[in-house]
């Protein structure tokens, strides 16, 4: 099987590299080789390799600097996966798009399903739910449409990589302990979306580590284990505080925590390694940061 996989060198990217599976030819672009706000790129580009499957990891993902960036953040989350879906479809070829927990208002106290309504709060949110609609449009149920939260990776920037940084240089940080999530690993993602794959997996699924936690919780792990192992020189303050504190251009969702039920059934079965808890996942990605 052939896959190519736009938005190379990104951490999602780097996962399906590392994780491919060996019967697989993996062809992984980044925006320089593939542009996919450019149309007639995209065309060419899947056209010439015909790959029998692609998966879409291109996204502009700066959640603020959307707020003032919304043609931009358009034309990569929205028009990119919409050329991609089409081609896809005139090669007949499998489409995953990678979404995510931000188009969902935050307004529940229960994990989110996959058919449960939507309504992002952020440009950022909203242009990744119109990249939705327009590969459903094009591919109706025969495209998969992935969404996932809080991910983190040994490469590109993420949380964890600034929270580490930052722990070092001041010794403190403070952070928000009103808004709930899962943190989940890129690899964990990346091995789940092969596991999809090789099973056909279609319509709408979320892949989530599991539990939750705030984004305080988030850093008081990465800040206690960092310790543990020796990444940091000692243990640092870690503060809790509301979001109205940290006052930011896009709204957030108070409570993200998506239900991945569905898509572990779905799964069961093949080779995919179970479900761990994001703390789990984090203590692996920590010891692989800090023996690299």
């Amino acid at each position: 099987m052939k896959v190519l996989v736009s938005g190379g060198g990104g951490q999602l990217a780097c996962e399906l590299q590392r994780t491919c599976p060996a019967d697989v030819t993996l062809e992984s672009m980044p925006i320089e080789a593939l542009d996919v706000t450019d149309a007639g790129k995209v065309e060419g580009t899947l056209k010439r390799i015909k790959p029998d499957a692609v998966i879409n990891t291109a996204a502009y993902t700066a959640v603020d600097a959307a707020e003032s960036d919304e043609i931009t953040a358009r034309s990569v989350n929205r028009c990119g996966a919409e050329h991609l879906a089409r081609t896809c479809g005139e090669i007949d070829a499998r489409f995953i798009q990678i979404s995510t927990d931000f188009v969902f208002d935050g307004d529940s106290t229960v994990a989110w399903r996959p058919e449960d309504r939507v309504n992002p709060l952020s440009v950022y949110g909203r242009t990744k739910l119109e990249g939705e609609l327009a590969v459903n449009d094009i591919l109706g149920g025969d495209a998969l449409i992935v969404r996932t939260a809080w991910l983190y990776g040994a490469h590109g920037s993420n949380f964890v990589k600034t929270m580490l940084k930052l722990m070092r240089e001041r010794g403190a940080v403070r952070v928000v302990d009103d808004q709930v999530g899962t943190p989940t690993w890129a690899n964990s993602l990346g091995v789940a979306l092969w596991c999809m794959l090789e099973r056909g997996l279609r319509g709408v699924h979320h892949w989530t580590d599991d539990g939750q936690a705030s984004w305080h919780d988030f850093a008081l792990a990465i800040a206690t284990m960092g310790s543990e192992i020796g990444m940091l020189e000692k243990m640092p303050d870690v503060e809790p505080v509301p979001g109205s504190e940290f006052p930011t251009p896009a709204r957030r969702p108070a409570f993200s925590v998506l239900d991945c039920t569905q898509t572990r059934a779905a799964l069961a079965g093949t080779d995919c390694i179970p479900c761990v808890h994001w703390r789990e996942n984090l203590a692996t990605m920590l010891w692989e940061l800090h023996s690299a």
